[in-house]
Formats: C-alpha cells, sequence, structure tokens
C-alpha cells in the first residue's frame, strides 16, 4: 500500500539555472530564489511570527517561503490601518514585521535584504520540503460583512489549491506562463493567484503590483508570452476605460467579486483574450471556476463537495481541509456547479420589495461617466427610524441629477438612492474590495457634515 506523502517541495522547480521570477528587469534563477530565502530566514528572531508586509510581490514570496522553511507563521491581515495593526499586536505581543519600505506603525521592524543584481553566481541549494500539515499563513477576512476574521492555512492547503488552479486554468502543461497581477499577494486571492501559482503552478512571477493601466502595460511588456493577467473587476474596468494599448495578452483571471457579463464581453474583445473568473472565500480559498462570456454557471474545483446546511451551503474536501460555510446565496445546478445569486447580506428589503446590492452596483456601473460606485443601507444608528440606501458615485463631470435621472429608468423607484453622494474616490482597499467600516465612516463624515451645514 502506497503511503499519501507527508511534505511538499517549496516549488516544483529543480533545475538550479530554471528562472521563477521575473525581478526588476531580470529573471531569478531557482538557485537565487533559493539563496535569497536562506539570506532572509537568517534574519529571524527566535520566536514570533512575521508579518509580511512587503509591497514587492517577489519580496512578498521570499518571505513566505522563508517563514515556510523555517516554520514561523506569516500573518496577513486584510488592511494595515494603525488601528487595525495596533489591536493585531495586542493580541500577538511577539509579532514581528517583514518590511520593504516604510510602515505606519512602531511594531518590532525586520528590513528585507537587498538582494544581488544577479551577477554573483549562488550556491545550489537543495529545494527544501514542508511538511503538508505545517501552519503557514493566517490570514484575514476584509471585513465587507462585518469584523476581519482569522484563518490558518497549511502547507498542504495552499499547494493542493495551487495545483488545481494551475490544471483548471491550463498552466500545468505546455509552455511557462509569465504572471502579473495588479492584486496584492496579502489577500487570500492575490496569495493563491499571484504567489502560490508561481510556486506550483509553472507561472513565472512578475514583482511588480501594477495598478494604473499605464504600469500594467509596461509590466506586460517586460515579460514574455504567454501572459497572464491576474486583477479584479475595480482594476480591469479602469484598464478598459483608459486609452492606454495594452501588449498582447494570452489569458486574464478576475476575482473579488462576479464581472458583469457586459464587462467581461468587452474585455475578452479589447485584450483579445479568454477571461475566467474565480470563486473563492478567505475561509475555503479559490473553490471554483467559470468563464463569463460562455457560461453564467461556476463549476467546482476537483474533489470539492458542496451541501446544503440550514439556509446555508459547505464547502469541504479537496484542498478545504476544514469545511467552510459560504456567505453567498447559491443554487445548485447538478453536483458540481451552481449559480451565484449574491452574498446572503447583500440582499435588501425597502418597502416590501427585495434587490440585491449586487444588481443594484451593476445599474449604477453601467451608467455612462460613472467611474465607481457602491449602494450602502446604513444601520439604524445612521440612517434613523427608517432606512434609506444610500449610494456613494464617482463620476467626474455628473451631477447627482442626472445620475438619478439614469437610475430612476434601471430600478424600481424603491431601491433609488436617499442620498446619492458624489466622491472623489471610494475607500476600497488594494483588492477593490470595500469593507463596511469604511462606508459606515464615509456615511457618518457626511452626516457630520450636513448637521454642520444645519446647525
Amino acid at each position: 500500500m502506497t503511503r499519501a506523502p507527508a511534505d511538499a517541495a517549496l516549488t516544483t522547480a529543480t533545475d538550479p539555472a530554471e528562472v521563477l521570477a521575473f525581478y526588476r528587469g531580470a529573471p531569478r534563477s531557482l538557485a537565487q530564489f533559493l539563496g535569497d530565502v536562506a539570506d532572509v530566514v537568517a534574519l529571524w528572531p527566535a520566536r514570533g511570527p512575521i508579518l509580511n508586509a512587503c509591497a514587492d510581490r517577489y519580496h512578498f514570496l521570499v518571505g513566505l517561503a522563508a517563514s515556510a522553511v523555517a516554520g514561523r507563521m506569516t500573518v496577513l491581515p486584510a488592511t494595515h490601518a494603525v488601528e487595525t495593526i495596533k489591536s493585531l499586536h495586542a493580541q500577538m505581543p511577539d509579532l514581528y514585521c517583514l518590511a520593504d519600505s516604510d510602515f505606519p506603525v512602531a511594531l518590532p521592524m525586520l528590513r528585507f535584504p537587498r538582494l544581488d543584481s544577479g551577477g554573483r553566481r549562488r550556491e545550489a541549494l537543495p529545494v527544501p520540503r514542508i511538511p503538508l500539515d505545517r501552519p503557514v499563513a493566517t490570514v484575514f477576512t476584509s471585513g465587507t460583512t462585518g469584523t476581519p476574521a482569522a484563518h490558518v492555512k497549511t502547507w498542504g492547503s495552499l499547494v493542493a489549491g495551487a495545483r488545481a488552479e494551475a490544471a483548471r486554468l491550463g498552466l500545468d502543461d505546455g509552455p511557462v506562463w509569465s504572471l502579473i497581477a495588479t492584486v496584492p499577494p496579502q489577500h487570500m486571492y492575490g496569495l493563491e493567484s499571484s504567489v502560490m501559482l508561481g510556486l506550483h503552478g509553472r507561472a513565472l512571477v512578475h514583482h511588480g503590483r501594477p495598478f494604473y493601466p499605464e504600469d500594467i502595460a509596461d509590466a506586460l511588456a517586460a515579460v514574455p508570452r504567454p501572459r497572464l493577467l491576474v486583477t479584479s473587476p475595480v482594476h480591469l474596468r479602469a484598464l478598459l476605460t483608459s486609452a492606454t494599448v495594452t501588449p498582447a495578452l494570452d489569458a486574464v483571471l478576475c476575482a473579488t467579486a462576479p464581472l458583469p457579463r457586459a464587462l467581461a464581453e468587452e474585455a475578452e474583445r479589447r485584450l483579445d483574450a479568454p477571461l475566467h473568473e474565480i470563486y473563492g472565500a478567505t475561509e475555503a480559498g479559490q473553490i471554483a471556476t467559470r468563464r463569463p462570456t460562455q457560461d453564467e454557471l461556476w463549476t467546482l474545483f476537483p474533489g470539492l463537495v458542496l451541501e446544503a446546511c440550514d439556509t446555508s451551503f459547505v464547502v469541504h474536501g479537496g484542498h478545504v481541509e476544514t469545511p467552510a460555510v459560504l456567505g453567498d446565496i447559491i443554487e445548485p445546478s447538478g453536483p458540481r456547479r451552481f449559480r451565484l445569486h449574491g452574498r446572503g447580506t447583500d440582499i435588501v428589503n425597502v418597502a416590501g420589495k427585495r434587490s440585491s446590492i449586487a444588481f443594484l452596483e451593476q445599474q449604477l456601473l453601467a451608467i455612462p461617466g460613472v467611474v465607481d460606485g457602491a449602494f450602502y443601507m446604513p444601520d439604524e444608528d445612521l440612517a434613523g427610524p427608517v432606512a434609506r440606501l444610500t449610494a456613494f458615485v464617482v463620476a467626474p463631470g455628473l451631477s447627482a441629477a442626472s445620475i438619478e435621472t439614469a437610475l430612476r429608468a434601471r430600478l424600481d423607484p424603491v431601491f433609488l438612492p436617499r442620498p446619492l453622494v458624489l466622491v472623489d474616490a471610494l475607500p476600497r482597499l488594494a483588492t477593490g474590495k470595500l469593507p463596511l467600516a469604511a462606508l459606515r465612516r464615509l456615511l457618518a463624515s457626511r452626516t457630520r457634515q450636513v448637521g454642520g451645514r444645519h446647525g
């Protein structure tokens, strides 16, 4: 009887000369990567978890690998806001921070070392093997539905998830892909699809995190084809509304919110590449994919099982080691496919009529000239005795009245926002998500301003 392996290699790469990443204009070999990991391991204090705050994706990759090899927990909060980090430090007094730039909170700091330019020949170190059951990362939810919650990921679950994703996207066979990502590696989607996919999915990680369309184009031009762009609806929309000429792409991967079909079709037409979506949650990681221009249904990853539990659904099996309750409204369509109907907390009831925040936002974003926007049903303490939907809108050149007129043609009158607030930008996380706490603060700030003007 063959026993299942108890560990897995740090990466599937085996040849010391094999390119693992693109770092500041030059390829980075496996030998260099393993030497970089050893250099960072040497920085680690005697004990304590490591908050990996590296903005450079290659630095993050090296830091994560060093923690995993050394048996240290990597801590990944959804935001580096001062109060968030202070609260985390109170819970973890021996927490250290690995950073490659200034950090806003006074934590014990470990500065990421300066790496050699590639001219120095590095000793060919063996590829480390890591126990599958070793906890390697604590990832926090984004707070879009309330207070961020921590979830621990083992090395085995991350490796299995990356291999399943690579197989689903067709990256496990054929040429090696270049991977450029606009999302941060500290988020579960970024961790899986822009870091672990590089270690266990035949994809070469580009070190940057391009944000503006011009930066995305420059990053794509710096790496060979085939090219995979890992992004979010917010970044994708910005890219499509710009006049930037994008170098040839071979695939686009999108997550953090379901894409309207019209936006997906425009993306495939403009970028001349298939667009795939990933559905998942921090609790479970990635669990399903779809190509929205061809199918509205999502297909589970191999080995995963979706089961009804009371009014929710639970996913387990495969790389999901601990059964996870999903917060979305799901409609099964056979044993391995399903439709999504928004989050359970996404449904609003106004005057006896029901809709979803996601649907309302799709109608808002479909208005020409609207760059970004979000609907929000305020808490009673902010809304008063009768809660009314609020909309925050980024639309340079449009008036609130013109936006309301356009919405009136698209929505039942009970779902028209009162008020509709024009803002310069929404307080989104780097992933593109909007935490509820940020929307509460935005509404509270406006309420104080209005109260002050009428006081």
